[in-house]
């Protein structure tokens, strides 16, 4: 075996059991499974032109030498990013940690207690230091998490509102530039029209729905907003504030002034800058918008017990289930950086977290101070942590960058500085000795911080917060290392045993990816320093954009989509700039196949455009006569068609091309989503198919880990015609000459983890990449195969192969009672997660094995499905107490004096002999989600409760 070749790492098949799997698969070997699986017209006919493979070690080499290159400085730039300090033990034991990485999205909450405990203690922490009701789990930026204020609020109109189409959403000048930008990106294909000015300007009026403040302002001004949002309120136009997580813990929480939305980002929290990603946003608002909130939010319900449990709560809000009715395209979540933002305030605790915010208001008033007695004029009358001064920028900005400090230069004569919790005296006294050198003038050393604040009135906080007691417990490292591990221990991932979710592709996450994040010279670089500053991380982007063209056969990429719902959106914003340049703004026709994700016609509607959807056969493939007849119809208004590819029921069509010729000779673009990619790589492409664009989630595909739910990354890639239009930053150049507004934050968006993406790639090589497409698809054939005869497949190619995932039809089995979910809840007594459940069709399951997995794990799974399928034969309908109708089975169950089943407990918990060897133990039994949604408690019990308690 060659030790040095990564390929051999990262799939799981031997060689030696390359025969074995032959022969279940009815194949001589990979080739004939592959022609017999994918369509000979739109196979490559050459094999990828990228870079010979690194091994691991010459990669980590490589990463190292090209993180020398990032510049980095001392940066004191603000605008939404501040520098952090992570705790060691919670980057060690969650961010270096596969146990919390590796993890699904928690849709099967008895096995992911830990996770969603970690994310309640996230939305508790927002609830208090926002003063709002109610907090999600987490989005993705905090620019997008205004833009989501904004059209929710849109959403949530009066009657009257809505009935006179008033459309004006007032943002305030003080906004980030960023979130501005998204904003704009955002209103114009829902018709809302932005008006930006001075808030103690705004003229009230009927004509607004909405508006947005930033608190503090961009350069650091805190305002008393109190006045704006009583007379707002008394003009029936909804409030939503931008908020600075850090400086909520002195200030005067917005939710105490009324307003009806917080958003934000919570980096500083314990999260590296990253380039500008991932980071985890906020969303706080009014218990009476939780039907219309966007994202996920942790609910607490009961298990079967009548015990306490976790579990997404009001799922039916959601884009998976309202499709096209849906406010928000919202899937990806941040929930790894979420986890680890919660744990940050669990280890600091309330006293801790005063004691940093209190620090870093500090330092920002003894720089004041020390600045003025340079004769220097400073325009904040209050201020957290940013101040503006008034100093010649072209003076001061040479000898900054020449002692490797960044500033935040507004214009000539005005700069902005944000100092942080890792501002040190040393720092402070550097900074100040740069404007003493511009000034020509000594200055005196800083030994000590004063004990001054320009915060107090109306905009001080006076109010306690995270009084619970999970706050107030873990402050040692001891305490938190055991209080995350035994989260941790409560949640199946990928280290555990195979996740086999259809459409998800949960991969291996090689460790030799991920060891670059933890590097402070990737971690510690503001995404809007200069670009000369980010020399390491501009070659990884570009090498990594470059090559994702090669692979997608597209002429260009842009990486600044931070979700593959964000990738869907920006896909569909360029199609629609294309139209609009070519005089044909009329096109707003989006065809979309009934099979497709719940994310493509949310997207299609927040692009503005109106959604047709199209018929499958009865094979499951789309019904080219009636797509046909669709696009006739809508020729002259035609956008796109939203096309999933192998599709969505895990199946190469053949007429592929002929349905992207249609929509071509229509006048229509064609959208790809990239969801099914891990099937493509190396065989055939979007290009080939005759797509325009196509967007890739680069945490599933590209192997960034999920992480419980998230960081995810959608880029774009596109043909030529759509380059001009790729989207822009308004703080750093990036995009196309005709490039739309902003779709995320930052310029590239979630930046750091696209280090793993580009790992992936240049350790496989082109061999590597292919190999491990090619031993996806076998994966499929070989479960496939094994479960014959036990389970039927929905649908298959026409010589009767699945391409990387297949779907199982358990309807057959309500005859004896059981339903698709107790299945996928045995499944967890057996050591396994669910695969994908009731999706895309109602009652089956979709399995996706990935090329990551051993035949022996396959073996295994086999294993457990086929027992599974006999217990399916021994139930009744009319017997519900059996073991797939109690499941999941635990500890407590297993080990209690009265055991009143049917069945032994050694059926309940230890079915096949290879349990005993490794047994995974739910830590609750099956949640009542209807409960949960009937008595919606989303943050933790009070600290009275545990009084009471003990």
């Amino acid at each position: 075996m060659k030790t040095d070749v990564f390929a051999l790492r990262h799939i799981g098949i031997r060689e030696e059991d390359l025969n074995t799997m032959f022969n279940t698969v009815g194949v001589e070997n990979l080739e004939q499974l592959i022609f017999e699986t994918i369509p000979q017209h739109i196979r490559l006919k050459e094999p990828l032109k990228l870079d010979e493979p690194m091994s691991e070690h010459k990669f980590l080499a490589h990463t190292e030498a090209l993180s020398k290159k990032n510049k980095v400085f001392r940066t004191y730039i603000g605008l939404g990013y501040h520098e952090s300090l992570i705790p060691s033990v919670i980057k060690r034991n969650i961010l270096e940690n596969p146990g919390w990485y590796t993890a699904y999205t928690p849709y099967q909450a008895e096995i992911a207690q830990g996770r969603l405990e970690a994310l309640l203690n996230f939305q508790t922490i927002i609830s208090d230091l926002t003063g709002m009701e109610l907090a999600n789990a987490s989005l993705l930026d905090e620019s997008t998490a205004a833009a989501e204020a904004m059209t929710m609020l849109f959403d949530v109109r009066s009657r009257d509102q809505k009935k006179n189409n008033v459309l004006k959403f007032f943002v305030s000048e003080e906004i980030l530039p960023q979130t501005l930008s998204l904003l704009k990106t955002r209103s114009i294909p829902l018709g809302i029209e932005l008006v930006i000015g001075n808030h103690e300007e705004f003229k009230y009026s009927a004509d607004f729905y909405g508006a947005l403040l930033q608190y503090p302002g961009k350069y650091g001004q805190v305002y008393d907003y109190a006045a704006f949002v009583a007379k707002a309120k008394e003009n029936d136009i909804k409030v939503a504030v931008a908020a600075d997580i850090m400086s909520l813990v002195l200030l005067t929480p917005p939710g105490e002034f009324g307003v009806d939305v917080v958003v934000g980002t919570t980096q500083r929290f314990g999260i590296p800058l990253g380039y500008g990603g991932p980071h985890a946003a906020f969303f706080a608002t009014k218990e009476e918008f939780k039907r219309s909130i966007p994202g996920r939010i942790i609910g607490v319900t009961k298990d079967t017990d009548g015990k306490p449990a976790l579990r997404m709560a009001l799922q039916t809000r959601e884009q998976h289930i309202k499709r096209d009715k849906a406010t928000s395209n919202i899937c990806t979540a941040q929930v790894l950086l979420a986890v680890m933002a919660g744990m940050y305030g669990v280890y600091h605790g309330p006293k801790g977290l005063k004691y940093i915010a209190s620090k870093i208001h500090s330092t920002a008033v003894t720089l004041v101070d020390a600045l003025e007695n340079l004769g220097l004029y400073q325009i904040n009358s209050a201020y957290f942590d940013t101040i503006t001064v008034k100093a010649d920028s072209n003076k001061v900005r040479p000898i900054a960058e020449a002692n490797e400090v960044n500033f935040y230069y507004v214009d000539n004569d005005t700069i902005s500085i944000a100092v942080n919790e890792a501002t040190s005296l040393k720092d402070l006294n550097q900074i100040i000795s740069i404007f003493s050198e511009a000034l020509g003038k000594t200055s005196k050393e800083v030994s000590s911080l004063l004990n001054k604040t320009t915060i107090s009135g109306n905009i001080e906080r006076t109010s306690a917060f995270m009084e619970n007691k999970v706050f107030n417990s873990y402050h040692s490292e001891t305490e938190l290392m055991r209080y995350i591990k035994k989260l941790e221990r409560k949640d199946l991932a990928l280290n555990h045993s195979m996740i086999s979710l259809g459409s998800c592709t949960m991969k291996l996450n090689a460790a030799s990816e991920m060891l670059p994040l933890s590097s402070s010279n990737w971690g510690n670089i503001h995404p809007f320093v200069p670009v000369d500053q980010a020399e390491g991380y501009q070659t990884i982007l570009r090498e990594l954009a470059k090559d994702l063209s090669i692979i997608t056969g597209f002429a260009d990429t842009s990486l600044q989509p931070n979700s593959g719902a964000q990738g869907e959106y920006a896909g569909l914003m360029v199609i629609r700039a294309y139209h609009e340049s070519r005089g044909e703004s009329e096109r707003n026709i989006c065809l979309i196949p009934s099979s497709a994700h719940g994310t493509n016609p949310a997207s299609a509607v927040m692009a503005g455009m109106k959604v047709v959807v199209t018929k499958t056969d009865e094979k499951g493939n789309i019904d080219v006569a009636d797509l046909e007849e669709k696009a006739k119809l809508h020729s002259d208004k035609l956008a796109a068609l939203m096309v999933t590819y192998p599709s969505t029921h895990g199946v190469f069509e053949s007429s592929i091309k002929q349905i992207t010729k249609l929509i071509h000779d229509h006048g229509g673009q064609v959208y790809m989503d990239g969801a099914n990619m891990n099937a493509q790589v190396g065989l055939t492409n979007p290009a080939t198919i005759g797509a325009d664009v196509c967007h890739l989630n680069l945490h599933k595909t590209f192997a960034i880990p999920h992480g419980g739910g998230g960081p995810g990354v959608g880029p774009i890639c596109v043909a030529p015609q759509l380059v001009p239009f790729l989207p822009s930053n308004p703080v750093i150049s990036t995009g196309g000459k005709d490039a739309i507004t902003a779709i995320s934050a930052a310029p590239w968006g979630s930046s750091l983890v696209c280090l793993i993406s580009y790992g992936y790639i240049k350790m496989l090589g082109e061999y590597g990449l292919t190999q491990s497409t090619k031993i996806a698809i076998l994966n499929a054939n070989y479960i496939k195969h094994k479960l014959e005869g036990k389970f039927e497949v929905l649908y298959t190619g026409e010589k009767g192969r699945a391409a990387h995932e297949m779907i199982l039809d358990c309807r057959p089995f309500k005859k004896n009672g059981i339903e698709v979910t107790d299945i996928a809840k045995r499944l967890m007594d057996y050591g396994f997660h669910a695969p994908t459940v009731s999706f895309p069709v109602a009652g089956t399951v979709m399995i996706e094995p990935t090329e990551s997995e051993s035949l022996a794990e396959l073996d295994r799974f086999c294993e457990a499905m086929t027992a599974i399928r006999e217990e399916i034969d021994e139930s009744n309908i009319d017997e519900p107490n059996n073991v797939l109708k109690n499941a999941p089975h635990t500890l407590e169950m297993a080990t209690t004096d009265d055991w009143q089943f049917p069945y032994s407990r050694q059926k309940a918990s230890y079915p096949l002999p290879y349990i005993a060897e490794n047994k995974f133990w739910p830590s609750v039994r099956r949640v009542d989600d209807a409960y949960g949604d009937r008595n919606l408690i989303c943050t933790c019990a009070p600290i009275e409760a545990y009084m009471e308690a003990e």
